[in-house]
């Protein structure tokens, strides 16, 4: 075998065996890797509370507002207030004038008249029978019997007219528009000598719309997942664009008990005090909630919570190993949330979770630094 040979033989032998010991190195490496356990962050499960705050747009409108119409078909005669005006329970807003009506109730008062005085003849004349009667043979019984029928008849027919003219005075009452409470007058729609009715043209629009303004409700819409928070009797804080420096007060009051099936959400009214008459029905607030979570709720992290597609969970360690627990998530504020699932206090839950900590797998546990 010549030299060259040998020294080729030489070489493939020397790079054969770099090349195994390369590989063996390698499946070291690995073997390493696969025994290595990660190391993860912990913290101990604790209940806690949340403080958190929630604002949302709400509507100011009166406490009680009413469209004024005329009751009976008529004409304006005298007005006594106009947009602006600020008017108390009873006061006269408008005069309205319907002759037809006067002469009804003057025909009305003349029949009950003319039958007031039949009556009192025919009772006359019964009370006269009866009293002769009283000697046996003088009165049949049947002409007293007829005499008590007229009698009663006539008083069945007074009767009548007294309630006949006593509706057409209630509907002479109706030309008189009174306030049924204490308010302003936000608008009118009628001008005076103009028709107005129950029926017909003048009756589109209502006469006068009556608000009440020193007693507002604040209507609010809260959202499914907040109405739990919220109770009656809390006092709540709001603004308005007109006054942004100030700061205004309510009180909840009512609670729909119910969610609008379009919103999706509850509603709740407020007492607003409008006093100084500052606020206006119909203008926008910017309603502040505190929300508080109950002292007993969990509390964690919320980069201990994994969102995933396909559920929400916590990683738990139980025995050094890695366990994926379901929960659901609550209020959510400053880097803490709310969960709820089948946990205990004094759990054990990793820190910085995420899908990557495979169920199961073993880890090492870091506690974390206070």
């Amino acid at each position: 075998m010549s030299f060259k040979k040998i020294v080729y033989a030489v070489s493939i032998g020397i790079v054969f065996s770099m090349l195994m010991v390369s590989c063996k190195k390698s499946e070291e490496n690995k073997e390493e890797k696969k025994t290595e356990k990660p190391a993860l962050e912990v913290f101990t499960l604790q209940t806690g509370k949340i403080n958190s705050t929630m604002k949302i747009p709400g509507e100011l409108v009166s406490f009680r507002d009413v469209d004024l119409y005329a009751k009976v078909s008529s004409f304006a005669k005298q007005l006594y207030a106009d947009v602006g005006t600020e008017v108390k329970e009873g006061q006269l807003l408008a005069l309205m004038e319907a002759p037809e009506i006067v002469s009804q109730l003057a025909s009305a008062r003349s029949r009950v008249e003319a039958l007031t005085a039949t009556y009192k003849a025919s009772k006359a004349n019964y009370d006269r029978l009866l009293e002769t009667s009283k000697t046996p043979g003088t009165i049949s019984q049947n002409d007293l019997d007829q005499a008590l029928g007229r009698s009663n008849s006539d008083l069945a027919q007074l009767k009548a007219a007294e309630s006949a003219q006593k509706e057409i005075a209630t509907m002479q009452s109706y030309l008189e528009i009174r306030a049924p409470f204490n308010g302003i007058i936000s608008a009118r729609n009628v001008s005076l000598g103009a028709y107005v009715g129950p029926a017909g043209k003048g009756s589109e629009f209502p006469m006068f719309t009556l608000n009440e303004q020193k007693h507002l409700r604040l209507v609010v819409y809260i959202p499914e997942a907040y109405v739990s928070y919220l109770h009656q009797g809390d006092e709540i804080g709001f603004s308005v664009k007109a006054y942004p420096k100030e700061k205004f007060k309510g009180m909840i009051k009512r609670l729909a008990g119910a969610l609008d099936k379009r919103l999706r959400a509850q509603r709740i009214e407020m007492d607003v005090i409008n006093d100084n008459k500052k606020l206006l029905p119909g203008m926008i607030a910017e309603v502040s909630f505190s929300l508080s979570s109950d002292p007993d709720t969990f509390v964690i992290p919320t980069s201990a919570l994994v969102n995933s597609t396909e559920k929400i969970f916590v990683v738990r360690i139980t025995d050094n190993k890695a366990e994926w627990v379901d929960v659901k998530k609550g209020m959510e504020a400053k880097g803490q949330v709310e969960i709820f699932g089948s946990l205990h206090a004094g759990d054990v839950l990793v820190t910085r979770a995420s899908e990557e900590v495979r169920d199961g797998v073993e880890v090492t546990v870091v506690q974390k630094e206070k």
